[in-house]
């Protein structure tokens, strides 16, 4: 057996254990692939650049799922009572997810509020035991 022969052999063996470690890692999802780069900065920094590259290269961490299913539950399914009532419920959701949203919008807009009153009159005290321990030295 030559040296060549070894090398080639020693170079498809890493592709291969670098093929079963890619597959696993995609296997187990995006969150598989942060904690493998999250380790690889805590015990060798390198090995957690490399991989924090090779997900930015292979493009892979930034395919979204969401648009996919999105665009999925749009699609008819041929059914006219069905796809009916899809719709309905899609845009019953989305409607309670805005008043939702606009309920927590008011809800800190009235927690801001409650806060702000609360610094206004801690100060307008503050001010007044000021002007009260001015007026007891003087007077």
């Amino acid at each position: 057996m030559t040296a060549t022969a070894t090398n080639t052999d020693a170079i498809s063996s890493a592709k291969g254990w670098f093929a079963r470690a890619e597959a696993w890692l995609d296997e187990k999802g995006k969150g598989a692939w942060i904690a493998a780069m999250v380790l690889g900065f805590i015990f060798f920094w390198p090995v957690g650049l490399a991989l924090l590259f090779y997900m930015i290269w292979s493009k892979n961490m930034f395919k979204s799922r969401c648009k996919t299913r999105i665009g999925h539950s749009m699609k008819t399914t041929g059914n006219s009572a069905f796809d009916a009532y899809k719709a309905d419920t899609l845009r019953r959701l989305q409607d309670e997810q805005d008043s939702f949203e606009g309920f927590l919008n008011r809800l800190r807009e009235a927690k801001d509020k409650a806060e702000f009153d609360q610094f206004m009159d801690d100060r307008a005290r503050k001010a007044r035991e000021t002007a009260e321990d001015a007026e007891t030295i003087d007077g």
